[in-house]
């Protein structure tokens, strides 16, 4: 059976979104995203889920730096709708619940109904986390914030479906794998992802990315980030569409090496459905 690795409790979206990808697989609960990727590495497991962005809040802090950290490919990625549930205990109601538990980032895109019920939030480090918290030590005046997966998971009951602020709430999830790639099918539209650090040269970004524009290539993602603290130095997170055994994005990767410092190669994977 598949073993799957991730950050978080069981009932955590990241667990949905493992059960979602390989129905039929062992989810494998991680306290960091770090281990959660050493799993994968030392061959505990098969993949590891990985958030990486999500359309409310934008990019899982640090998270770039650790695609390239454990020499791990991108198998494939997902796209996991985020359906916010308010729960409680057995007994528990709308009028008896006092507070609510969530991460932050729940806390922040349920604002409207927390302030609709006057419920004093709680940070906690992750959603299903809080409802564990509730399960094993929760009264009819605590709440929690968290999965449809995570109320079954802990026998708690939804007080109030779907509390999220916004229904485009959707987060990005890559499958990491030991260096395994996906065979490739026809009338399949592929995705490539690369870190990347330019030369500290004049306009060396400019004509790294040239190389896209004039081979044909369409960048769908381009973010920067800061690494080892320097200011001055910095790599680059790219999103490509097709494949690398495309001409044209053989070509296009080969013009970025000439500009490069270093070119990672993070995987080559079909685009997932939900961008159609």
């Amino acid at each position: 059976m598949t073993k799957i690795s991730f950050q978080g409790e069981f009932g955590a979206y990241s667990h949905l979104a493992c059960i979602e990808v390989f129905s039929d697989c062992t989810p494998i609960p991680c306290e960091t995203f770090e281990a959660a990727l050493e799993h994968v590495h030392k061959g505990m497991s098969d993949y590891a889920m990985l958030p990486v962005e999500n359309s409310v809040a934008g990019r899982v802090a640090d998270i770039h730096y650790m695609l390239s950290g454990y020499e791990l490919k991108i198998y494939a990625e997902h796209f996991q709708k985020v359906e916010h549930q308010l729960l409680g205990i057995k007994d528990s109601s709308l009028d008896t619940i006092e507070n609510v538990r969530s991460h932050t980032m729940a806390v922040g895109q349920c604002g409207k109904i927390i302030k609709e019920l006057g419920l004093k939030p709680i940070v906690m480090a992750d959603t299903a986390g809080s409802a564990k918290y509730l399960n094993e030590q929760g009264t009819i005046k605590d709440s929690a914030i968290a999965s449809k997966l995570a109320a079954d998971t802990y026998g708690l009951e939804i007080l109030k479906e779907n509390i999220q602020d916004v229904n485009h709430n959707v987060t990005r999830f890559l499958v990491m794998s030991n260096n395994e790639q996906q065979t490739r099918q026809d009338n399949t539209n592929y995705l490539t992802s690369c870190i990347f650090e330019v030369k500290s040269v004049p306009s060396a970004l400019y004509k790294a990315l040239g190389g896209f524009a004039t081979n044909g290539v369409n960048l769908t993602k381009l973010e920067s980030f800061i690494i080892e603290g320097d200011f001055n130095k910095a790599q680059f997170y790219i999103d490509l569409d097709g494949h690398t055994d495309d001409i044209p994005v053989k070509r296009a990767l080969e013009e970025l090496g000439y500009y490069t410092e270093k070119l990672i190669v993070l995987g080559v994977y079909p685009k997932h459905s939900y961008r159609n």
